[in-house]
Parts: C-alpha cells; sequence; structure tokens
C-alpha cells in the first residue's frame, strides 16, 4: 500500500501562494546604510508588480527604542530573525549595495541554503562570484 508524501512547510507555503494568486514576493537585504537605496528599490520592484519586504529598522540612526545599550543588543537578534522570516517568506532576495558585511553574507548563505534566488544591484559584491 503506498501513502501519499507529506508536503514540507516549504511547499505549503508555495501551495497557498499559488491559490492565493499572489505575486512574487522579494525581500531586500544589504546593510542598513544603504536605507535609501533599499527604498529605491522598493520603488522599483514594487513597480514591477512585486511584493517587497525589507528591513524596517536602521539601528545606525539614533531612535528612543534602541537607546539603551542591553535593549538595543535583544533587538537585534529579533530583528535577525524576523529577517530571516522573511526571506523564508520571500520568493526571490535583492542584495543593495556596493558593500556586503558579515550578517547580509550570512542571509545570502542563508537564503542560497534554502535554494532562494539571490539577485544584486552591484553584482561584483557577490560573496559567491
Amino acid at each position: 500500500m503506498s501513502y501519499p508524501q507529506l508536503l514540507t512547510p516549504e511547499e505549503k507555503l508555495a501551495d497557498a501562494k499559488k491559490l492565493l494568486s499572489l505575486p512574487r514576493i522579494v525581500v531586500i537585504c544589504g546593510s542598513t546604510r544603504f536605507m535609501t537605496e533599499m527604498n529605491e528599490a522598493d520603488l522599483r520592484e514594487t513597480k514591477a508588480g512585486k511584493i517587497v519586504v525589507k528591513p524596517g529598522c536602521d539601528m545606525k540612526s539614533p531612535h528612543e527604542l534602541w537607546s539603551d545599550p542591553v535593549e538595543a543588543e535583544a533587538l537585534k537578534v529579533r530583528l535577525d530573525d524576523l529577517h530571516r522570516a522573511k526571506i523564508r517568506l520571500a520568493d526571490e532576495v535583492l542584495v543593495v549595495g556596493d558593500y556586503i558585511g558579515d550578517s547580509t553574507r550570512a542571509e545570502i548563505a542563508y537564503a542560497r541554503s534554502l535554494g532562494k534566488p539571490v539577485r544584486f544591484t552591484h553584482p561584483e559584491v557577490d560573496p559567491d562570484a
């Protein structure tokens, strides 16, 4: 007797996106020093008909939410987890900027480990090129 194969969570998500007729979802990654460029990329990707998710906090800019160093470190951990969830949700990744730091390099590796296509605004910075 043969049993049907159970779908992985990733396959269930892909099926749900198809059933809902969702446009492609792109997650923007990169150093928050490139927030202006991220906003421009968001505009262009949105104009192309894609749903865009990107970092929502620029912890390099002063703000009361991360003024306490201990709270800021805890927030950074939560934001990193949140961004990995955005990568899992997305169909593709767009890396913005002409610099790749450790966090962005880790996000690229994570996306590629999940089989997500990764594009670059500056292809010369692709760590695997």
